[in-house]
C-alpha cells in the first residue's frame, strides 16, 4: 500500500508550522503558486493553478494513519488534488495530493484583500531553509498576484502559523519584496 502523503508549496514547506513524518523535498511540474482571495478568508493566501510550463519545489510528508481531517481543517479553503507523475521526489512509494482553491472559488488580489506579510515571512523562512537562496528566488520570481498589497502584521502577526525571523531572514524577505516592487501597507 502506498504511503499518503501532501505536496506543500506555502507554509507547509515550513517544517516549524507542522509535525508530520517522512518530510522531504519534492517538485512538481505544470503548476505554479498565484496570491488569490477567495471567499471564504478575508486575505489573500497561496495556492496551486495549472501552468504547463513551470514548476514548484516544495515539501512532501506523510499524512499518519491516512488520517486527513487535522490537515483538511487547516487546509480549509482548498480542495485536496492528487498528484501523479507530475511530481518527483527522492524516496517511497507515495500517494500525494496537493490543496488547491478550487477553479471557479478564487480570484486576483484587490485592495481589500492583503497579503499578510507575516504568512511571506512563514514561507519565505521554510524556502531558504529547504532550498537555499536559490529556492528563496524561485518563490518571489515564479509566484502570481504580487500586485496585491502587503499588509505589514509583522509586529502583530494576524497569521495563526507566524514565526520569529532571524535579522537575516526578515532581510531576505525585504529584499525579496523590493525586487517585485510591491506595495507593503503599514
Amino acid at each position: 500500500m502506498k504511503d499518503r502523503c501532501f505536496f506543500g508549496y506555502g507554509s507547509l514547506v515550513n517544517r516549524r508550522t507542522h509535525d508530520y513524518d517522512g518530510r522531504q523535498p519534492a517538485r512538481v511540474t505544470g503548476w505554479r503558486r498565484a496570491w488569490r482571495r477567495s471567499p471564504l478568508r478575508d486575505v489573500c493566501y497561496l495556492t496551486a493553478v495549472p501552468a504547463r510550463d513551470d514548476y514548484i519545489e516544495g515539501l512532501i510528508a506523510a499524512v499518519p494513519d491516512g488520517n486527513w481531517s487535522a490537515l483538511d481543517a487547516r487546509e480549509r479553503a482548498y480542495a485536496r488534488v492528487p498528484l501523479g507523475s507530475e511530481i518527483s521526489y527522492a524516496a517511497g512509494d507515495l500517494e500525494v495530493v496537493l490543496y488547491a482553491i478550487a477553479d471557479g472559488d478564487h480570484h486576483a488580489p484587490t485592495d481589500r484583500n492583503p497579503v499578510l506579510l507575516s504568512y511571506i515571512d512563514v514561507v519565505v523562512q521554510g524556502y531558504l531553509a529547504e532550498f537555499g537562496t536559490d529556492g528563496v528566488t524561485h518563490f518571489f520570481e515564479t509566484t502570481e498576484g504580487w500586485h496585491a498589497p502587503i499588509l505589514d502584521d509583522r509586529a502583530a502577526p494576524i497569521y495563526p502559523r507566524a514565526q520569529t525571523l532571524s535579522t537575516e531572514e526578515r532581510a531576505i524577505v525585504d529584499e525579496g519584496l523590493s525586487r517585485l516592487s510591491v506595495r507593503v501597507r503599514r
